[in-house]
């Protein structure tokens, strides 16, 4: 049995059995531990994301038809002229819309037609598709869905396209809207994936069970009903695990034994609940001999965290803060308003009037007809609602990031370097994705295909292999995140107008300093929710 390595994330793996339909009704998409693209999540995300890999490989895709009469037909059709045929349509109010679902009935062929159509019309690297394909050797338009894209690999050997999937519509919804979804409240970071296995706790929600049962950072699973956590072995302890971590229903409990210090604690039986994520914590001012510095820890870019990110700025400008920690580590991005937002109350409307914070590169079909000075996407001065956003005028800020940071927080990152907003990186090498997509469902799914590269005012988007840190930092779990003493946060301090790197800071000697086995790899989250890695526009016109 392969229990994964700890040391790769693969894409996200489809298959055209009735398990993976089922799998996928329950979580939106099927991921592995030794890497699901889609991130981790240790429960606050929840979902029926397995944890541990079962053994073997994906199956390969099912041949044959879908019994609906209709032949293999692999011509290419506007996606509109088979839009919304489906398979199972929805009937009753589309609650995003408050329209009745545009759904009619149709088959797998109309659903895997639309795909292809769809693909072909708005993905970057359409040209770039195996034209070998045939819908017929895939049993659902998911599983065909999930060979549609480029095979072409990065500069370092990774898959250019490893941020291809889809996700339930209306689960989609919850999370986007509100960062909604069933679990316990607590992340969990991998340290080691393999037996003797690591798992932490990288942070806990507030108002959660977690944090009702008064779990912390840096906590350790070595016990889930049961089994042992660390060195367990085989399908059954595999699949208890699976279940344990990552609960698939309200109500849904699990007993886990967990370390502190090196020392066993009493078992606590968790309940999953309904967790809405507070995706800003932690705002905090700290003294230091040269000014005062804003820390704030920012985990994901939901339409809740909007206000939030307000108030946290409104609070450093009152303090009078001279520089700023963004703690991102666990970001893996979301709406790309918010990402620009965020830059735009780092700077000043100085700095960034006039300024591009992101241009769009689409195919050359130019599939949303956009014009050039559409897909250009202007520092924003306002929040949403039109009220003038508070900014605090810096000319350098310190960003703390890792392998989970990803997408709208990578597109911080590079918005404000685009307009010589110095920005230094403490921790890992970020995910590497400069690719965003605006969403489409069809017939209940809501399938996610790169639809354009993000670059720069001056025109910069290549970092498909990611951000490397200016100091490499092990993430700290002997501390808790906002402690001045963290390891990534005391780095950054550290190296406040021009100081160094400290040498220790990435030694793996610390005692209180995590690493997975080897020199290069971090720590990462498990099981988070793909809608936390992306980069996402708000509502694009269909394609025509």
């Amino acid at each position: 049995m392969s229990l994964g390595n700890g040391h790769a994330r693969a894409t996200p793996r489809f298959t055209a059995s009735a398990a993976a339909a089922a799998a996928f009704a329950l979580a939106g998409i099927v991921c592995v531990l030794a890497g699901c693209g889609g991130g981790g999540g240790g429960g606050g995300g929840g979902g029926g994301f397995p944890i541990i890999p079962p053994s073997g490989s994906t199956p390969p895709p099912t041949s044959g038809g879908d019994g609906d009469g209709v032949g293999d037909d692999d011509a290419i059709l506007a996606s509109a002229t088979v839009a919304g045929l489906c398979a199972a349509p929805r009937a009753g109010v589309n609650p995003a819309t408050g329209a009745a679902y545009p759904d009619k009935p149709g088959t797998l062929t109309d659903e895997k037609r639309w795909v292809r159509g769809w693909i072909d019309e708005t993905y970057l690297w359409y040209g770039e598709v195996p034209t070998t394909l045939k819908a017929a050797d895939y049993a659902t338009p998911v599983a065909y869905f999930s060979v549609l894209k480029s095979p072409a690999l990065t500069a370092s050997g990774r898959a250019k396209d490893r941020f291809h999937y889809v996700y339930d519509t209306e689960r989609y919804r919850q999370l986007s809207e509100n960062g909604v979804a069933p679990g316990y409240g607590m992340e969990i970071a991998i340290v080691r994936s393999s037996p003797p296995r690591n798992m932490r706790i990288a942070f806990v929600e507030p108002i959660s069970p977690a944090a009702n049962a008064g779990l912390q950072r840096g906590a350790k699973i070595v016990e889930v009903d049961g089994v042992n956590a660390v060195s367990s072995t085989g399908t059954e302890n595999v699949d208890a695990i699976n279940r344990a971590i990552s609960p698939q229903t309200v109500g849904e409990s699990h007993t886990f034994v967990f370390e502190v210090g090196g020392v066993r604690q009493a078992p606590i039986t968790l309940a999953a609940a309904k967790i809405t994520r507070t995706p800003v914590q932690n705002v905090k001012t700290i003294d230091t001999g040269s000014g005062r510095v804003g820390y704030l820890l920012f985990n994901d870019h939901i339409t809740t965290s909007e206000s939030q990110l307000v108030n946290a700025f409104n609070q450093f400008k009152q303090d009078g803060v001279r520089d700023l920690v963004l703690d991102m580590r666990y970001n893996g991005g979301g709406q790309l308003n918010i990402a620009n937002r965020l830059a735009s109350m780092v700077s000043s409307p100085a700095t960034t009037s006039g300024k591009v914070f992101e241009r769009m590169v689409f195919n050359d079909k130019n599939p949303f007809h956009l014009t050039p000075a559409q897909t250009i996407y202007p520092f924003l001065g306002t929040s949403r609602t039109g009220a003038t956003l508070p900014t605090l005028g810096l000319s350098q800020v310190t960003v703390l990031v890792s392998r989970d940071t990803c997408s709208a927080s990578e597109a911080v990152v590079n918005g404000l370097r685009g307009i010589d907003v110095k920005v230094n990186l403490v921790g890992g090498t970020t995910c590497g994705k400069p690719y965003g997509f605006s969403p489409q469902d069809n017939c209940g799914t809501s399938y996610f295909a790169i639809q354009f590269q993000g670059v720069n005012h001056k025109n910069f988007g290549d970092y498909g292999d990611g951000f490397a840190p200016d100091c490499a930092v092990a993430d700290d779990f002997g501390h808790q995140l906002g402690d001045p003493a963290e390891a990534r946060l005391a780095a950054a301090l550290a190296m406040r107008n021009g100081g160094a790197c400290p040498v220790s800071a990435s030694a793996k000697t610390q005692p209180e300093l995590e690493k997975s086995g080897t020199a290069d790899e971090q720590p990462y989250l498990l099981h988070r929710s793909p809608l936390r890695e992306m980069r996402l526009l708000e509502a694009a016109p269909s394609p025509g």
